[in-house]
């Protein structure tokens, strides 16, 4: 698993950077703790087929306006930044030279909890806009599949790293986290991105 934060994992249509752990383990247990604690947890809810859906896994949208978010049928406004949320974020954009306005956060208590095929297309979100993924907890698999030649990509996601999605990746390809009998920590993943305003 390197951390070269040049190579594209995707071999076209798109362009996926895995920059590897920014933190030390010491950090990242750090920042686990604290947004596990400090964090507005939610289930998370879906219409789906007509049926209101909630998930196990937990959900928080955070911003620096409370933008509305909007996606599976349900929308979100987004709370303001925490501390910790700040600082992750001033940090992320020092890395890749992106900006950022807001943060979808996903909390999976277990590997049992996972997340479904799917591609950040919401029309909220910039157009090809990077999207800054960082993760603490449990290492876990990430998974892309090209939308019409069904190539897959996996990836693992350390504790304390960071991967960014940017360019055409959401338009050609779905991303998924599959789920795990074999782990049993919790992982939080923070979803860096930027709203437009309209």
């Amino acid at each position: 698993m390197s951390g070269n934060r040049h190579s594209n994992w995707l071999p076209y249509d798109g362009t996926v950077n895995y920059y590897g752990k920014l933190f030390s383990n010491e950090q990242a247990d750090f920042y686990l703790k604290r947004l596990l604690e400090t964090i507005d947890w939610r289930n998370d809810e879906a219409i789906i087929f007509g049926r209101k859906i909630i998930t196990k896994r937990k959900v928080a949208w955070y911003g620096e306006k409370p933008y509305e978010y909007t996606y599976s049928n349900t929308t979100k406004y987004a709370l303001p930044w925490t501390d910790e949320l700040l600082e992750l974020k001033t940090v992320i954009e020092n890395e890749t030279g992106e900006t950022f306005n807001s943060c979808l956060l996903n909390l999976y208590h277990s590997g049992d909890e996972g997340m479904a095929w799917h591609s950040d297309g919401e029309t909220d979100l910039k157009k090809d806009g990077a999207i800054g993924s960082l993760s603490f907890g449990a290492q876990r698999k990430f998974a892309f599949k090209h939308k019409q030649r069904k190539e897959r990509i996996d990836l693992l996601l350390e504790h304390g790293s960071l991967l960014v999605m940017k360019g055409t990746t959401q338009t050609h390809w779905l991303h998924r986290l599959p789920p795990t009998k074999k782990i049993s920590a919790p992982r939080v993943n923070l979803t860096f991105r930027t709203i437009v305003e309209r």
